[in-house]
């Protein structure tokens, strides 16, 4: 499989505004994308229409070999989708929590303890699973529901401001479990997230999104060579503010 996600002019018409305006990328086996822009630019809109939560006006997204048009369950079978607000279950026990949400996924015993075991190698929380939910602190929540997320090894793991609100050493964590599932396991990643320091750190390519349009896209140390910029955040406001599409 060459490209593990193909967007292709995708499309969303509210009533009197149009929050995406054909936008097209594409994500490799292995690759982790950031899809970056200001509030209201159209990337939560454009990520819940890749998850088939919204449905486009036009366009399509290719995933797995998948239309999210024609065939949204079978895309949501190779796909997982962990937004900003993303909570669990407080009085429920780390591991309970782990073992219930694998039931989601199948009726197989064995199935079931092989993606809490894979679960439990990721948050590494280990006897604090014993622990309710509610006893944690955000950071350790956060790596509940990532591990939570990627224990079936998804195709495609889309996540929506993965390290919101977490301090730095927790924020480290998440980041470097990403990028080590995309390297060791070919995992291939959806990002979005306001902190650029993260998304230079994590990402291989990034987008940039302002007012529904897809303006560049590119690795980081491309676009800074291209704007001249010192960091991400100068390649974002002078694209943002210039408007450019390349």
């Amino acid at each position: 499989m060459d490209k593990v996600l193909e967007v292709k002019e995708l499309s969303k018409q509210y009533t009197k505004v149009l929050a995406v305006d054909k936008v097209s990328f594409d994500i490799a086996p292995g690759e982790i994308f950031a899809l970056i822009g200001p509030n209201g630019a159209g990337k939560t809109t454009t990520i819940r229409m890749i998850s088939t939560l919204l449905t486009p006006t036009s366009g399509d997204a290719i995933v797995a070999g998948n239309s999210i048009v024609k065939a949204p369950k079978k895309v949501r079978e190779s796909i997982t989708y962990l937004p900003d607000e993303a909570g669990a279950y407080k009085n429920m026990k780390g591991i309970e929590y782990l073992r219930f949400m694998a039931g989601l996924f199948t009726n197989d015993p064995k199935k079931v303890n092989e993606y809490v075991e894979r679960a439990k190698s990721i948050n590494k929380l280990g006897e604090r699973l014993n622990d309710k939910l509610g006893s944690y602190s955000r950071g350790m929540i956060r790596k509940v529901l990532l591990s939570r997320a990627v224990m079936t090894q998804p195709k495609l793991a889309i996540l929506d401001e993965p390290t919101s609100g977490l301090d730095v050493l927790n924020a480290i964590e998440i980041r470097k479990t990403i990028k080590q599932l995309a390297a060791e396991e070919g995992m291939s990643f959806l990002l979005s997230s306001h902190n650029m320091l993260e998304i230079e750190f994590v990402s291989d390519r990034v987008g940039i999104i302002a007012k529904g349009h897809l303006l560049v896209t590119g690795r980081t140390d491309e676009l800074k060579a291209r704007y001249n910029a010192a960091n991400l955040e100068e390649v974002f406001e002078r694209v943002v503010n210039g408007n450019e599409i390349l």
